[in-house]
């Protein structure tokens, strides 16, 4: 093969490919919709009801989150809540309910993370004191169980995650409180020990002491004293 020998400065140049080697074209990325203020209403939204009965009041609350499908068809479908309305028979706290629903609706439209709704209203407390609710679940606000609805909605659509305990955790709560109820001869029907304390991370009460330990029988957590 002959040698090649350049004598002169290269001015320019290009790459020249084989015929059979066509240019890749890349596709348009798809146009992904996001949640934003000027999305206008559907005619039709699917939703859920929750309903909320306290020792507050005789008359239950109703609170409906309406959601709104964007995407939909594509790998890039999302479900996001749109509106939510509360209905009762008691009109005691009609005005700030209106207020709130319409505070929390916007902030659904606004788009962005709206996760948050929940925890903030979770973390108001009643002056006046909090109540139990069936179960031994202590709620300290009618405003803390109204975001606990949102965050348990939040959750069937996939924008938060399930805390739930894997079957192995509860396979050992399960021991547990069959084991502290035969030794203080409490009958597995009735719930929780009706001695057990109040659980300060999940807000129930389902705390025993077995083995030196103190031991949430709903949420799984422990201390050893």
């Amino acid at each position: 093969m002959a040698e090649i020998v350049l004598n002169k400065k290269i001015a320019k140049f290009e790459v020249i490919t084989p015929s059979s080697e066509k240019p890749e074209v890349l596709a348009p990325a798809p146009d992904i919709e996001h949640m934003h203020e000027n999305i206008e209403r559907p005619e039709i939204l699917i939703g859920a009801t929750y309903k909320i009965k306290t020792p507050l009041s005789d008359h239950a609350l109703y609170i409906t989150i309406n959601d709104v499908i964007l995407n939909q068809g594509t790998d890039h479908e999302l479900r996001r809540p749109f509106e939510i309305f509360i209905n009762s028979k008691n009109l005691e706290h009609f005005q700030w309910v209106v207020a709130l629903t319409r505070v929390i609706s916007a902030v659904f439209r606004k788009g962005g993370d709206c996760t948050f709704l929940a925890e903030e209203l979770k973390a108001v407390f009643d002056p006046q004191g909090g109540y139990f609710k069936s179960g031994g679940r202590f709620m300290p606000s009618l405003v803390a169980e109204i975001g606990e609805a949102i965050e348990n909605h939040m959750k069937t659509i996939g924008l938060l995650k399930t805390d739930e305990l894997s079957a192995a955790q509860q396979s050992v709560l399960d021991e547990k409180k069959a084991e502290y109820n035969a030794r203080n001869n409490h009958s597995q029907s009735e719930g929780f020990p009706p001695t057990a304390e109040l659980c300060l991370k999940c807000h129930t009460k389902a705390v025993i002491v077995m083995d030196g330990c103190k031991t949430c029988l709903s949420c799984g957590n422990s201390k050893c004293s």
